[in-house]
């Protein structure tokens, strides 16, 4: 039996029905019969401990993946890596594979916290990559790691620069914008004031700021005021 089968074999043993049905009404852009139906604790429960193994070398190397659940423990055995220049390279050999949004977000590499100065040039790679989950994933790197004492007002630049147009991107950059706003008020406000984004996403912004405990009340009130309408 093939390293492959031998992990499919493992991952349906773990198999839920039911949170399979749930999960696939959250992914559209996924098909169903590639989705297992594992839940993420047992999966990541799973990788911890095939990290360890010779096997998960062959595993990575192994691409593209028939289902869902093989690319998320794809992903987790790369946020295990130490090494940063692997943990990128191996990053850039599974993004162009990442088909979904959960898949894309559920990967936050620990090394990374240790190597933000040489991160922002795989950043900006996969922002200009247009493709939609690397751009995506790129976007929630700069959300992750560079709003708090490494935030740079450019990368506000960055985000609100991509020109891509895709529902999942859009939504990424109106996250991204919302948590700026939280974290990083008074530099991110001009993005919303001068209308930087289109519109949808301008607006998504602002509803997703409004949402969060973390906005004032009067910033949000402020916030609701710079609504586009009719859109």
């Amino acid at each position: 039996m093939s390293i492959e089968q031998t992990v499919q074999a493992q991952l349906f043993a773990m198999q839920d029905l039911t949170y399979r049905d749930f999960q696939c009404k959250l992914m559209p852009t996924v098909a169903t019969e590639t989705v297992i139906g594992v839940r993420t604790p047992e999966l990541r429960k799973f990788a911890k401990a095939f990290a360890k193994a010779a096997e998960a070398a062959e595993f990575l190397a192994i691409l593209p993946h028939r289902y869902y659940e093989e690319n998320n423990l794809h992903g987790f055995l790369i946020e295990s890596m130490k090494d940063f220049g692997q943990t990128v390279a191996a990053l850039d050999a599974f993004l162009p594979y990442v088909d979904n949004w959960a898949t894309c977000d559920s990967m936050r590499p620990k090394v990374f916290r240790k190597h933000l100065p040489e991160l922002l040039g795989p950043i900006r790679r996969w922002l200009a990559s247009g493709e939609t989950y690397t751009i995506r994933f790129g976007m929630e790197m700069l959300m992750v790691f560079y709003l708090d004492d490494a935030f740079r007002p450019e990368y506000l630049d960055w985000v609100a620069g991509v020109e891509n147009g895709e529902y999942y991107v859009n939504m990424m950059t109106a996250w991204y914008i919302a948590t700026a706003l939280a974290k990083q008020y008074d530099a991110t406000l001009p993005y919303i004031q001068k209308r930087h984004l289109d519109p949808w996403t301008h607006n998504k912004a602002i509803q997703k700021a409004i949402e969060s405990y973390r906005i004032s009340d009067e910033q949000k009130a402020y916030l609701r005021t710079l609504k586009i309408k009719g859109t």
